[in-house]
């Protein structure tokens, strides 16, 4: 698989100074992929803007549900409560595949973007669905022990 030119960042949060700081990513299931310090960004535009919808003010637990090969990103408790979130475009150079060979990459040192977009979260809430009742119930017995009782 051949390196893009860019790689894309999103955050519910406004970038504060001019470089992206390495931090360790949220995962419940302790993905080891994810226990990194480093910033995370994906070739996949789309991607980057549905974890840029899943950090919004608002969003207190969401995942991705695989079945027969398609890919949902559900929330499962709040909602986004901000207008906008920001992308951030960044050249790949400090970037490495995580892990190889999939969309997602990292990098372990601070990166400046090469551009930033503001975006509106209604023009893209269409990327996430809310979780039904049973979906709930299954995520946060599994989750609960980890995110308090909800």
């Amino acid at each position: 698989m051949t390196k893009p030119k860019y790689v894309y960042h999103g955050s519910g949060k406004k970038l504060e100074g001019d470089k992206l700081i390495p931090k360790k990513a949220t995962d419940l299931g302790e993905n080891p992929d994810n226990l990194l310090e480093g910033i995370y960004a994906s070739d996949w535009k789309e991607d980057a803007i549905i974890m840029d919808i899943l950090s919004c003010k608002g969003v207190r637990s969401a995942g991705s549900h695989v079945e027969k090969n398609k890919v949902e990103e559900i929330i499962y408790d709040g909602w986004p409560q901000q207008d906008y979130f920001w992308l951030y475009i960044l050249q790949s150079k400090k970037f490495e595949s995580r892990p190889r060979g999939s969309h997602q990459y990292i990098s372990l040192t601070p990166v400046k973007p090469e551009k930033i977009e503001r975006l509106a979260v209604k023009d893209y809430i269409h990327l996430v669905r809310r979780a039904t009742e049973e979906e709930k119930k299954k995520w946060f017995g599994k989750y609960e022990h980890k995110i308090g009782k909800k």
